[in-house]
């Protein structure tokens, strides 16, 4: 491992976080938490997450958000029933039309919360541990850190209770090996594309995010570029289960995730994925145009 990747390891992780909510609340002092929930489609369970942070509300967490990115289904009903306030990303920042992806509307969310620190948790985990949020917030409200990501196993699928290494395909496939390549300090990040993670306001509203599935890896680049590696912290959240998406859907998420890794490392990249998939015994081309775009600092935005 390179030696300020190993020297932050030691330093920065969490294996066992073991803050309670009352030590955690007597180091929020003045400062605010919203958690926000980005989702689309997850009606089956956005209410389950939401309802595992809600003892929290009114101590160490102070607003949860809902996040809808444009469900058609009812998402925005079984979230408000579970205690979330629901933004529409359409009703944030409303003089620029939406665009597609995960990352539109983490940044959206930066408009429509109040928090000085801000957790995200994905919608469709499936069993959510009530530790996340003040694992995550752990370091931020303890130490002087900016942002915190989450780091688990994850099962390849929901049925088996193997949990095993795997999930985190593209993590593995992708991911480790462009950091460890291109930012070999950040080697040390056990799940760098991982959706459960909080970071300050501060930071978060001073960096471009990235519209669709890249807004993870972008952040954390950006957090290297912006503070230093001891900015960054990482503490583990043991087991975390969600859909898992086929192979063809993960080959357009990694392009995404390599357009923004080149993007931030000054280097061009192609803005087209070319695959193939089988048609009357015939294997035909299907080149997909993949969304690059970045949203400027929302504080550049908000002024």
């Amino acid at each position: 491992m390179n030696p300020a990747a190993r020297e932050w390891f030691s330093a920065r992780t969490w294996q066992e976080p073991q803050w309670t909510v009352a030590e955690l609340c007597d180091a929020k002092g003045d400062r605010t938490v919203s958690v926000v929930l980005p989702a689309l489609d997850e009606e089956e369970t956005v209410g389950e997450v939401v309802r595992t942070v809600r003892p929290l509300l009114g101590s160490l967490v102070d607003e949860i958000i809902v996040m809808d990115s444009g469900s058609t289904d009812r998402t925005a009903e079984a979230a408000l029933a579970a205690g979330a306030r629901v933004v529409r990303r359409e009703d944030v920042v409303p003089e620029l039309e939406p665009l597609p992806g995960k990352g539109e509307v983490l940044w959206r969310s930066l408009a429509a919360t109040t928090g000085d620190l801000i957790v995200f948790l994905d919608a469709d985990l499936v069993d959510p541990d009530p530790a996340f949020v003040p694992a995550l917030l752990g370091p931020l409200l303890t130490e002087d850190v900016h942002l915190v990501k989450g780091f688990y196993r994850r099962p390849l699928r929901l049925e088996t209770e193997d949990y095993g290494t795997g999930g985190g395909r593209v993590t593995e496939l992708l991911a480790r090996p462009l950091l460890n390549a291109l930012r070999p300090e950040l080697s040390g990040l056990v799940q760098p594309l991982g959706g459960e993670y909080a970071g300050t306001r501060e930071f978060l509203e001073s960096v471009s995010f990235a519209a669709g599935y890249a807004v993870e890896i972008g952040l954390l680049l950006d957090a290297h570029s912006e503070y230093g590696l001891n900015a960054i912290a990482q503490v583990n959240l043991g087991v975390r289960k969600h859909r898992n998406r086929n192979l063809l859907q993960l080959g357009v998420m990694a392009s995404q995730i390599l357009g923004a890794v080149l993007r931030r490392c000054d280097i061009d990249g192609s803005t087209e994925l070319t695959q193939f998939v089988q048609v009357a015994g015939e294997w035909l081309p299907d080149t997909k145009r993949i969304e690059v775009a970045d949203r400027p600092p929302m504080r550049s935005v908000r002024a």
